[in-house]
């Protein structure tokens, strides 16, 4: 007989953490808890749950050359009270907060893609043999004391983030006080931002690599907006914006009452103070001497003059945030102008305090499309190129994952990202029209079907079936006359960096099961002695249930290519050497010696 008075297995685990940082005290929902996946975790918190995407924390200072006593998040004095108090002088809490956030955020990212992720994978043959190299991240290690230093960054050669902690300064303005310690691990936006540093680096290895003056400004913007967009997560926090700005959430300052829209001001006093939902990092950047958090989501439009002027890459990164915060910001006022009018023809008034029926659901729609948002965001990068990223083929990635979702764009989403990015002037080079139509990726001009593809289940491909899918791949591509129509030369060498099903349900309700590929080819003598990336994100499609791939072979739906030869590769070899030239790199260098080094991109700042 089954026994009736079993204790059903956890699967979620409530962690207390900070909503921001600690200089918002208790104000605002800024203590707050999380629930995170139930993982078997050893003192750290390290996670033995299993061999995919594995955190570990572990606390080295590497200054002071000392280890902390690592948390253990199983000891019933703290399972008792959903994990320790948020707290500054406790490392178990960082500890906590760092293992929480990071958690949290690979499993967001993994409900948008519709798949696992992985971290980043070494260089390795086609046909290379099973076992895992020495460059190969198996488990992140997140070090909440690293190093004492006004920094955080990702390293891939330490295989993992380390946190800074530095006094402020003694004429710190805001909320801190002069002198203290600030704790970068204690930053809610630090801990997001570095960690989709981590994520899209495992998704998209060659991001790393600075062929153009957008590679390094994308790895920054799109981890400022995953970082931003999780803001309105915080119901709390959210209701009482609302409630302050009347609505609208693009004002960078709040104001007491009575309230005024601030959007044009600078100066912040009296009862008003900062936007939260727009501001980035608030304690660090009032730590460094500013008035103001680290970035803000909201920025002055720039032209493409502009942009093609030297910038540090975070200047270059708000740029993107900026636009698809306007784009954001738009469907979200269309969305609240229709509660808006039920208010109005219910008797409500206009007044500068927003009733609390409406501020509730003006509150709901603030969050679904927020998080719609974030979606959005993330499921584009599967849409990319495998190489040599810019901001115009991240414009067309989301037009065209869009358009996958939702064909009709009902809401005017495209359209509105569109006309934010129009302008900026932020046009992709290769689209035949700026038209909801023309900025998606094309289609292969004839059916390319590929048999016997194995598409796994959802929790992935095993061993064997990655091998077998490696090898009906190859054969597929090596097919006379597949590799040009893909946009590869037939002439170069190949890799398949990663491939990976996935499974995502459109606006319709329809599932879709894809297979997301990269092939990339590097010459081994490139144009004017700069390394050269080209290739191709293949975007296989089959078992679809709302009419796409129902009978028959898989098909591809999509080749996304940057050739390394032909015109566009021609322009390419041009513009990536007069960018290279531009800073400071001399020829025949190696393409690792391209890569971001986060260090020094965030020394002063995450």
């Amino acid at each position: 007989m089954p026994r009736l008075n079993r204790v059903p297995e956890s699967m979620r685990r409530p962690l207390r953490v900070f909503a921001f940082d600690p200089s918002r005290g208790k104000r605002l929902g800024n203590e707050m808890q999380i629930d995170v996946r139930y993982r078997h975790l050893a003192p750290g918190p390290v996670d033995l749950t299993s061999a995919h995407n594995q955190i570990a924390v572990v606390d080295y200072d590497a200054s002071r050359k000392k280890y902390y006593l690592p948390v253990d998040l199983n000891d019933e004095s703290i399972l008792i009270w959903n994990g320790l108090a948020p707290s500054e002088s406790n490392p178990c809490f960082h500890q906590q907060m760092v293992y929480a956030i990071a958690s949290d955020a690979i499993e967001q990212f993994e409900h948008a893609l519709g798949r696992r992720i992985h971290w980043r994978r070494a260089e390795r043959a086609l046909n290379a043999p099973k076992g895992y190299l020495p460059e190969d991240i198996l488990c992140l290690t997140l070090f909440p004391h690293a190093m004492h230093q006004a920094n955080a960054f990702y390293s891939p050669d330490a295989h993992g983030i380390l946190f800074g902690y530095f006094r402020a300064g003694d004429g710190a303005v805001g909320l801190n006080i002069p002198g203290q310690t600030i704790f970068t691990c204690l930053s809610h936006d630090i801990i997001v931002h570095e960690m989709t540093h981590a994520i899209l680096d495992g998704m998209r290895g060659h991001f790393m690599e600075q062929t153009n003056p957008d590679v390094a400004a994308f790895h920054e913007g799109f981890a400022d907006l995953i970082a931003l967009f999780r803001h309105f997560s915080h119901r709390e926090v959210l209701l009482d914006t609302i409630q302050r700005t009347g609505g609208r959430l693009y004002t960078p300052a709040l104001k007491g009452d009575p309230l005024r829209d601030l959007a044009s001001q600078a100066s912040l006093d009296g009862d008003e103070g900062p936007n939260p939902l727009i501001e980035l990092a608030g304690q660090f950047g009032e730590a460094m001497g500013a008035r103001q958090g680290l970035r803000s989501a909201i920025g002055k439009p720039k032209t493409m003059k502009e942009l093609q002027q030297p910038m540090d890459c975070h200047e270059r990164g708000s740029i993107l945030v900026a636009a698809v915060f306007e784009a954001f910001f738009t469907v979200y006022l269309q969305r609240a102008a229709k509660l808006f009018r039920i208010f109005r023809s219910a008797g409500g008034s206009d007044r500068e305090d927003v009733a609390a029926p409406l501020a509730d659901a003006l509150c709901d729609e603030a969050m679904r499309t927020a998080d719609q948002f974030f979606r959005i965001c993330v499921r584009a990068v599967d849409y990319l190129p495998p190489v040599d990223v810019t901001f115009g083929d991240y414009l067309r990635a989301v037009m065209t994952s869009e358009a996958d979702y939702d064909h009709e764009d009902s809401d005017g989403i495209r359209d509105a990202w569109m006309r934010a990015f129009r302008r900026r002037e932020i046009l992709p080079d290769n689209a035949p029209f700026f038209s909801l139509d023309g900025l998606l990726w094309p289609q292969p001009e004839k059916p390319l079907t590929v048999e016997g593809l194995p598409f796994g289940g959802p929790l992935g491909l095993s061993f064997e079936e990655r091998r077998r899918m490696a090898r009906v791949l190859q054969a597929f591509i090596e097919t006379p006359g597949n590799m040009k129509l893909l946009g590869l030369d037939p002439d170069l060498a190949y890799r398949i960096p990663s491939f990976h099903p996935l499974f995502r349900t459109d606006r319709s309700g329809s599932v879709r099961w894809d297979l997301i590929v990269e092939v990339v080819q590097t010459p081994p003598d490139a144009p004017l002695g700069y390394p050269l990336r080209g290739g191709t994100t293949l975007i296989i499609s089959t078992h679809g249930t709302g009419g796409i791939g129902n009978r028959g072979n898989p098909f591809v739906r999509y080749a996304i290519a940057k050739p390394v030869h032909g015109r566009e590769g021609g322009r390419r070899v041009q513009q990536q050497a007069a960018f290279l030239e531009q800073q400071g790199v001399k020829p025949n260098i190696k393409a690792s010696g391209l890569r971001i080094d986060f260090a020094l991109v965030h020394g002063g700042g995450a």
